[in-house]
């Protein structure tokens, strides 16, 4: 089986309702026909094969990137003019996904980035509070409803023959300190590297941006020289 169809396998087969506390919702968004069919389009592009990846590990989907096109750190603008992608979404661009294909340009483009990582998140469902961005770990009921979920869902992706026991972490705080501790119950990576968040790179270090690009073409290299 490609890793396409894992892949899609995967996230069609998800949940649509999970026991959170009050005012925490989920973003589900494989109902919608578009997304569908942009996220089939994608990973039939790009994961048709067998070969294996690093996976990039993030937070949680965000409600205007991947919680729209159901595909990690990339939104509707990017998809149609780095992935040649067309889509009937909002073109809005989201911070993280504009630093996140920069990262891929300097990389050697689309074709190369893919062939060689996937992006994925330690929560493959978005959340929402009040109607913004929440994330897994931004509080202890919700970390530990959570829990069981994400467990069987992680161990289910790093299951996947084409997965790569040396991870990327995406996120240099809580998302890390997660992962270790997921890492020392479970076994399942043989290391962990991390990089910054695209959105604090955004926020807070702008202007030193070329800087936590080199960072992640630094994390790459050394993902490559494991294989």
């Amino acid at each position: 089986m490609t890793f396409s169809k894992q892949i899609q396998d995967f996230y069609f087969n998800l949940p649509k309702e999970l026991p959170l506390p009050h005012g925490v919702e989920i973003i589900y968004p494989f109902n919608n026909v578009e997304t569908k069919r942009v996220m089939e389009t994608f990973f039939n592009k790009y994961y048709a094969d067998n070969r294996p990846r690093t996976y990039l590990v993030g937070i949680n989907p965000g409600r205007l990137g991947a919680g729209i096109t159901g595909i990690g750190f990339a939104d509707a603008y990017h998809l149609d003019n780095y992935c040649d992608i067309p889509n009937s979404f909002d073109k809005r661009v989201e911070i993280s996904a504009a630093f996140m294909f920069e990262v891929i340009e300097a990389y050697g483009g689309v074709e190369k980035f893919y062939k060689d990582f996937f992006f994925t998140t330690v929560m493959p469902l978005g959340l929402l509070k009040n109607d913004k961005n929440y994330n897994y770990y931004d509080d202890p009921q919700t970390q530990k409803a959570l829990e069981s979920f994400i467990e069987e869902t992680l161990l289910k992706q790093m299951s996947f023959p084409q997965a790569k026991p040396n991870i990327i972490c995406v996120g240099q705080g809580k998302n890390l300190k997660y992962l270790k501790a997921f890492n020392d119950k479970h076994h399942c990576f043989n290391s962990i590297e991390v990089v910054p968040h695209p959105r604090w790179v955004m926020q807070y270090r702008r202007k030193e941006k070329q800087k936590y690009i080199d960072t992640y073409l630094e994390a790459f290299e050394s993902m490559m020289k494991m294989s």
